[in-house]
């Protein structure tokens, strides 16, 4: 008996049971679930996606039992890859995963990727279902119809996370999702194909000769060799930073939030290093002018940490002001509010000035101005320090008091202790008579050992 043929045009199909169509083109017994259009697969009335079919035999397993098996490809169902210690499934009519070359491959020129999905290319090449966004040429992820960066995919179940969740966890990276870094202690994410964290020497690094850091997106460059994005002003060649395409000389980044500040913000705050911004140095975070921390000198600022660790090998090549910086932690246990080392501006002027005062502090309508004129300060141009002290009456024009300190024994042989008491005890004086407005004269200077 002459087997029934599909009656559509070039269709060389059989006709499947009483209908004149092959199971393509709508024959045989169909899916019961409203709108759908597939085959009803055996003795049952769905299709495979609506649960017709023999099933996978793994508790609580709903997918499909595949060929001949009874278990789904997920539980080991199926044609299996014929490569040694392989256990993935075979795909298509060939004996291979996709990995191993199985499966149909992308028509690339060159590309030993799998094709994705119906489409003859890999995902990489354009292939599979791509991302609904207008413009967007990314890979829709999983069941829906956007890419990663769109929010497609299955999301973070952290409370008000829009990232994508890893793997087969329900967390993104930052919250614990993922492939985790293999050191002792380390709770962030593994990179890549490695079992490490970027920090500890995962993922794709730099080829330039004895370079350990990691290779930028699509480069196998670090970015101080030129990887990843960069820049987009003319003839720049650093690095454009976080999403903006400039560097951060040039305004890219996330900028201090400080009112008409321009600079960079700094690490994961909101300000820039002049407003607080970034790591703080433990021993000065408290203080006014506390400076960032440096990972050189374990998060301490190069001054404290020479103070702290005096006899530590990198204190030794630290160059500081010593005997400024030993006034400064006094005038900080003793008193509170000075200003350490920090320019004075004049602004909207043409006759701007920038002139930096060792210790100050503002009370009422005085600034009080404590100067360590370390070794007499004779490299210094007298008539220099006259000029100087007219700008700063530009800056200020209240009252002032210096008191001029001396903490050298090239002039007097007064013990550097008996020194710093009648340092203490001339500042606490100023500061009753500032209070009591004994001080009537625009300027005052007491020098001591000078």
């Amino acid at each position: 008996m002459p087997i029934k043929k599909c009656n559509e045009p070039d269709c060389k199909a059989g006709a499947i049971g009483k209908t004149d169509k092959c199971i393509a083109h709508g024959g045989g017994k169909r899916c019961i679930e409203p709108d759908c259009k597939a085959s009803a697969i055996g003795k049952t009335d769905k299709c495979v996606a609506h649960g017709g079919g023999k099933r996978c035999s793994e508790p609580d397993c709903k997918a499909s039992a595949i060929g001949k098996t009874d278990k789904c490809v997920a539980h080991g169902g199926g044609k299996r890859c014929s490569e040694p210690d392989c256990k993935a499934s075979a795909q298509g009519k060939t004996d291979k995963c996709v990995a191993h070359g199985g499966g149909k491959r992308c028509s690339e020129p060159d590309c030993k990727k799998g094709a994705e999905g119906k489409t003859d290319k890999c995902v990489a090449h354009g292939g599979g279902k791509r991302c609904s966004e207008p413009d967007c040429k990314a890979s829709a992820q999983g069941k829906t119809d956007k890419c990663v960066a769109h929010g497609g995919g299955k999301r973070c179940s952290e409370l008000d996370c829009k990232s994508s969740a890893r793997d087969k966890s329900d967390k993104c990276k930052a919250h614990g999702g993922g492939k985790r870094c293999s050191e002792p202690d380390c709770k962030k994410g593994a990179e890549g194909k490695t079992d490490k964290c970027i920090a500890h020497g995962g993922g794709k690094r730099c080829n330039e000769p004895d370079c350990k850091a990691s290779a930028r997106d699509k480069t196998d460059k670090c970015k101080a060799h030129g990887g990843g994005k960069r820049c987009s002003e003319p003839d720049c060649k650093k690095g454009a930073e976080g999403k903006t395409d400039k560097c951060v000389a040039h305004g890219g980044g996330k900028r201090c939030s400080e009112p008409d500040c321009k600079a960079s913000a700094q690490g994961k705050t909101d300000k820039c290093i002049a407003h607080g911004g970034g790591k703080r140095c433990p021993n000065c975070k408290d203080w006014p002018d506390s400076r960032c921390g440096c990972i050189k000198y374990d998060g301490y600022c190069a001054t404290c940490f020479k103070h702290v660790f005096p006899n530590d090998e990198r204190s030794k090549v630290i160059y500081t002001h010593t005997k400024e910086i030993m006034v400064r932690n006094l005038i900080n246990e003793k008193f509170d509010g000075f200003i350490h080392d920090k320019p004075l501006y004049t602004g909207d002027c043409d006759c701007s000035h920038r002139r930096r005062i060792d210790h100050r502090k503002l009370i009422g309508n005085t600034i009080l101005a404590i100067e360590t004129d370390e070794f007499g300060h004779k490299s210094y141009d007298q008539h220099d320090e006259e000029i100087r002290y007219d700008d700063l009456f530009m800056i200020h024009s209240g009252k002032w008091i210096f008191i001029r300190f001396n903490p050298d024994d090239n002039i007097s042989k007064v013990d550097i202790d008996d020194k710093l008491n009648k340092l203490i005890e001339t500042i606490n004086d100023c500061i009753d008579r500032i209070n009591n407005e004994e001080n009537t004269e625009l300027l005052e200077i007491y020098k001591l050992y000078c």
